[in-house]
């Protein structure tokens, strides 16, 4: 692929998850208007957007799978049609029955978008995920804008079908964009990710496995229970007034964007993922705890801006590229079995604090703590599992990375040879000072942290400093001759 269509096809698939932000809460902002016009209780409204979840667990790992056979262009095809037919169907549609069926289409559409995106941004950059990372930024700059786009309309009193057919426009526009563009080849492997995958024992990637797979569900789980409870428990169980309430869930949002940068950039400068994502994990278990238990509404509002950053901030889809790299051949398998594990949280975690609020808001919300317990304990049984081996490939660049500084060091001492040189000819000094020679292997034998190394760094000391003088006689006769 070349840069100009990589970079194209780059731009259509985030210019789908924008319009994916507006599907995942488009029926819960409409809730009322859509009431009205199906004559029907706001409970109902409610029952038709549970049907997203059911289609996507439906879907999620049947596509997955399809995808590694047929490719990843149909795939997303398929997410942009489906996401078309329920947009438009939506706004028009009176018959519950057909409404549910659209809902579970929005369903369908998620997953084949996410079978078709995540495994398509590996398969154009390799080992590397951050592109799958930002994806979450598009997702919520479309939950941001939708809300000022339904109140906008609701203000106006226009119709509110215009928010189904301004996403419903946009998909079309794409769908002639992203079509013009060229995929990369499907479940292309390089050499990196082969090696990291087939090095493992089948014990360690076994329990890899099964670490990722369950972080699929605690992350999905975490994130759905905070925000469906956060509200209604700090204002019932801490007494805290209902701006506040709201902003908690605001600085949520703007956690999890400013946490996508964070870890969009973190990943471009190759930190490592299950490093992130044991600190992450980590950082979303105590600001987690620090909101269900503080008081202070200062302290409740800097803990919901680390709860997003660390919890919403991409790092989920760390997790997803994580456990695609174990599978190199399989990247739709696994990105469906991923996914259906956070659709299973988004079914019965309503369901369970649900039972629990019956008891107590703080039942259902301290909750998230057990599940924050769990997700901890996956990633580090995956990190464990993960640990880094010495292997010849990877002391080489690790040698390498080493060389590199030494060459800058080196680079740098050549450049103050140069300047010595210049005093020496100033001061009608020698090129060669033996004593001062001397004094440079004495300390380096004083300074070497292994005996047995000593004799060796004192040769390659000999050599730079002949070399040095070497150079510094060479910019002598030049400077002469000039």
């Amino acid at each position: 692929m070349n840069v100009m269509n990589h970079k194209t096809l780059s731009v259509s698939l985030y210019l789908n998850y924008f319009v994916h932000g507006l599907g995942l809460i488009i029926l819960a902002q409409n809730m009322q208007a859509l009431s009205q016009h199906w004559q029907t209780p706001l409970a109902t409204v409610s029952y038709v957007i549970s049907g997203v979840g059911i289609g996507r667990l439906l879907a999620y790992f049947i596509l997955g799978n399809l995808s590694d056979r047929y490719g990843r262009r149909l795939f997303v095809n398929l997410g942009m049609l489906s996401y078309l037919i329920f947009f438009v169907g939506m706004a028009n549609v009176t018959n519950l029955q057909v409404a549910y069926v659209l809902a579970i289409l929005a369903g369908v559409a998620n997953s084949a978008l996410d079978s078709g995106t995540y495994t398509t941004f590996l398969e154009m950059q390799g080992a590397k995920g951050a592109a799958n990372v930002l994806l979450k930024a598009f997702v919520s700059v479309g939950e941001f804008l939708l809300p000022l786009l339904v109140v906008t309309l609701n203000t106006a009193k226009l119709w509110y079908g215009w928010s189904f057919m301004l996403a419903a426009g946009i998909l079309l526009v794409n769908f002639w964009l992203l079509n013009r563009q060229t995929f990369p080849a499907k479940n292309q492997a390089t050499t990196t990710t082969v090696t990291a995958a087939t090095k493992l024992s089948r014990p360690r990637q076994w329990a890899a496995s099964l670490g990722l797979a369950g972080y699929g569900y605690t992350s999905m789980a975490l994130m759905i229970l905070y925000t469906q409870w956060i509200s209604l428990f700090v204002k019932q169980e801490l007494g805290y007034h209902e701006v506040l309430a709201h902003l908690l869930l605001s600085l949520y949002s703007i956690g999890s964007i400013t946490g996508v940068l964070v870890i969009f950039w973190l990943l471009k400068r190759g930190v490592a993922e299950t490093r992130l994502l044991v600190t992450m994990n980590l950082g979303s278990l105590l600001s987690l705890a620090v909101v269900c238990y503080t008081s202070w509404g200062w302290l409740s509002s800097l803990a919901a801006f680390a709860f997003g950053f660390t919890a919403a901030g991409g790092i989920m889809q760390v997790g997803l590229n994580l456990f695609i790299k174990l599978y190199p051949q399989h990247k739709g398998r696994i990105t469906g079995t991923f996914f259906t594990f956070g659709s299973l949280a988004s079914f019965t975690i309503p369901l369970i604090t649900g039972w629990l609020s019956q008891q107590s808001l703080g039942a259902a919300m301290r909750f998230d703590l057990i599940i924050g317990i769990a997700g901890l304990g996956l990633i580090s049984l995956t990190a464990w599992a993960l640990r880094s081996q010495p292997t010849l490939t990877s002391q080489r660049q690790q040698i390498n990375q080493i060389d590199h500084q030494i060459i800058k060091l080196l680079n740098q001492r050549f450049e103050t040879v140069t300047t010595i040189g210049e005093l020496k000819q100033q001061a009608q000094l020698p090129v060669l000072d033996a004593s001062r020679e001397q004094r440079v292997l004495d300390r380096v034998a004083q300074q070497s942290q292994q005996a047995q190394h000593t004799p060796y760094l004192q040769a390659i000391y000999k050599t730079i400093m002949a070399n040095s003088r070497a150079y510094q006689t060479t910019k002598t006769e030049e400077q002469t001759h000039d």
